[in-house]
């Protein structure tokens, strides 16, 4: 199997009483099995708005169970980092990848790689996002003395132990599902059947169990649910399936469908052909699948965890707060979103004042 890891350190150093920030980035060559170079993953400058609060230099790693640059992944992170802008600290960044390479035997080795990290660096905290890297690395220090702490995360914390965790602190992501639901019958009143897309990923389990609790309060709606979906092939017949059989698609899980040689087709190739293919309605709840041609959601927003999750830090370094002291809750925020080029392509009218509520998305994100 191909190994590759992404580490990245970034620096911030103040200077004669002003704080200038400065994002260094020194990056591992890091090569695919070819011998091509990977790009790193590149942060923003950032600028601190006042004197820092403490003149201590704290090392923070970032674990991320995905990859960057990414819309997702970039915001969680620049959040994070906004909520401690006035603090001195260095980061490693390290991705897990698991989007693009999702077999377990991926994953048990990024995870191992990520701790064996942890372990030499010996960071002043950890701050990690979404449930891979929950599963395959954080479960593994919990009561130890390092603070870990979380965004992103789907699955009840106490599958992975977190509750009785002294050293644990995070922010859970739940879905604004009924509001999107009710987004989606703006524009399709008539919905009375949704067919559910969810891949293999660990993250879907718990989302599929609240998409079915939240489509009990819409009694005249069945969701129609039929399994896990391993394949790109199986997934293009569901989808022409559902065109005469279901009213909208729930786009769950898109990541993890594989090619003929087992390989992960990517997001983009899965939304190219779902905008070529299928004129139903569908939504989801992240923003990034509805750049790449999902019709509408209610997103989840990455930043605002980010902020969340940097919040509880900037508590456990600066404040000596216990981790344990912190409630584990989901932020709040929702945004409604819409790709009017996926509206146009399929013949779907969305009335002018229900768009001057929401975000809109005027062009697909391959066409940028």
């Amino acid at each position: 199997m191909t190994t590759k890891k992404v580490v990245v350190v970034y620096g911030k150093i103040a200077i004669s009483g002003i704080i200038i920030a400065l994002v260094v980035g020194f990056s591992l060559l890091i090569l695919t099995s070819e011998g091509e170079q990977v790009p790193p993953f590149i942060s923003e400058r950032q600028t601190p708005l006042g004197g820092s609060l403490s003149t201590r230099r704290y090392k923070i790693l970032h674990v991320m169970s995905y990859h960057a640059p990414w819309k997702w992944t970039d915001d969680q992170f620049n959040g994070f980092k906004y909520a401690l802008r006035d603090l001195d600290v260095e980061y490693r960044v390290f991705q897990m990848d698991t989007k693009r390479h999702s077999t377990e035997e991926w994953k048990e080795q990024v995870g191992k790689e990520a701790r064996d990290l942890i372990d030499t660096w010996q960071p002043d905290l950890v701050y990690l996002t979404d449930d891979n890297a929950q599963e395959y690395v954080t479960k593994y220090y919990i009561n130890q003395d390092i603070p870990f702490v979380f965004a992103g995360v789907n699955t009840d914390p106490a599958e992975y132990g977190f509750i009785d965790g002294t050293n644990i602190a995070g922010v859970l992501e739940r879905e604004h599902i009924v509001q999107t639901i009710g987004l989606l019958k703006t524009i399709a009143p008539d919905v009375k059947k949704i067919g559910v897309i969810v891949d293999d990923g660990i993250t879907w389990g718990s989302v599929i169990q609240r998409l079915e609790n939240a489509a009990e309060q819409f009694p005249e709606i069945e969701l129609v649910h039929e399994g896990v979906i391993y394949t790109f092939e199986e997934y293009k017949q569901k989808i022409n399936k559902y065109q005469t059989e279901v009213d909208a698609i729930a786009s769950v899980g898109i990541f993890t469908f594989k090619d003929e040689n087992g390989d992960n087709v990517s997001m983009e190739e899965v939304s190219k052909w779902t905008v070529e293919n299928s004129n139903l309605p569908d939504f989801t709840f992240w923003q990034d699948r509805i750049d790449h041609g999902i019709l509408c959601g209610v997103t989840v927003s990455g930043y605002e965890q980010g902020v969340a999750a940097g919040q509880i830090a900037r508590g456990i370094l600066v404040e000596g707060r216990n981790p344990a002291s912190y409630p584990m809750e989901p932020t709040v925020k929702g945004e409604p979103v819409f790709n009017l080029a996926r509206a146009n392509k399929a013949g779907i009218s969305i009335e002018s004042q229900v768009l001057l509520t929401a975000k809109v998305v005027e062009k697909f994100a391959w066409e940028e």
